[in-house]
C-alpha cells in the first residue's frame, strides 16, 4: 500500500511549486482540482448537479459552467458556497479514492487537495499524512492579487472562503512556511520525504 501525503494550504501559498518538486522526483500526483474540473464538464456528474441546483443561468452558451458567474455567487454568499460543496465534494471524494487505488504499487503518492479539510477528507482519512504549505496572510493576498488579477477585496473574499491557515496548521502532520526562495522550499520538502521514508 502507498503512503498518501495530502498536500494542501491556502490559495496562492505555493502548492504548484511543491507539485513541481514532487514531479521532478517522479512521485505520482493526484490533482483534486483536475478531478473537480473533469466532473464539471458538460454531461458529467458535478455539471449535472450544478445545473439542476443553481439553474441554466449558470451555463454559458456552449453549455459549459459559467465559472466566473458561479464564483461571484459562491465567494460572496456562504450559503451558496456550502450548497455547492455539498453537491460536488462527495463526487470528488469518490473519484479521488478510485484514483488512489490506481497508484497502490507506488511507495508514495501526493494528493494535491486545496480544500482537503473543507471537503472533510481528513474525517474520511483519505491520506496517511497532511502537509500544509503556509504564508503570512499579507503575502498571500499580494500573490493572489498578482496571479489572478484580483482587487484587494476579491482576494480577501477568496481567502476567507477557506478554513484559516492557522487552523489548517494545527491539523497538519507537516507544516512548511513558503516565505523564502523555491530552493528553500524544496529543501524543506526534501526533509519531509526523508522523515516519511524513515517512519514508513
Amino acid at each position: 500500500m502507498s503512503y498518501v501525503l495530502a498536500l494542501t494550504g491556502g490559495i496562492a501559498t505555493g502548492k504548484s511549486t511543491a507539485d513541481d518538486f514532487f514531479k521532478k522526483k517522479n512521485i505520482p500526483i493526484i490533482d483534486c482540482d483536475q478531478i473537480a474540473h473533469e466532473l464539471m464538464k458538460p454531461g458529467n456528474a458535478s455539471w449535472q448537479a450544478i445545473k439542476d441546483h443553481f439553474g441554466v443561468e449558470y451555463l454559458n452558451s456552449d453549455q459549459t459552467i459559467n465559472r466566473k458567474k458561479l464564483g461571484q455567487l459562491v465567494f460572496s454568499n456562504k450559503r451558496a458556497l456550502s450548497e455547492l460543496n455539498q453537491l460536488t465534494h462527495p463526487l470528488i471524494f469518490d473519484k479521488t479514492v478510485a484514483k488512489i487505488k490506481e497508484y497502490q504499487n507506488f511507495a508514495l503518492v501526493i494528493l494535491d487537495a486545496p480544500v482537503y479539510f473543507e471537503a472533510g477528507l481528513d474525517k474520511k482519512h483519505v491520506a496517511n499524512g497532511v502537509l500544509v504549505i503556509t504564508l503570512p496572510e499579507q503575502l498571500q493576498i499580494e500573490r493572489l492579487k498578482k496571479r489572478n488579477n484580483l482587487s484587494d477585496e476579491e482576494a480577501r473574499m477568496r481567502i476567507n472562503s477557506q478554513i484559516p491557515l492557522a487552523e489548517k496548521e494545527k491539523m497538519a502532520d507537516f507544516v512548511v512556511a513558503n516565505t523564502g526562495t523555491i530552493k528553500e522550499l524544496e529543501n524543506k520538502l526534501e526533509q519531509i520525504l526523508i522523515k516519511i521514508k524513515e517512519e514508513g
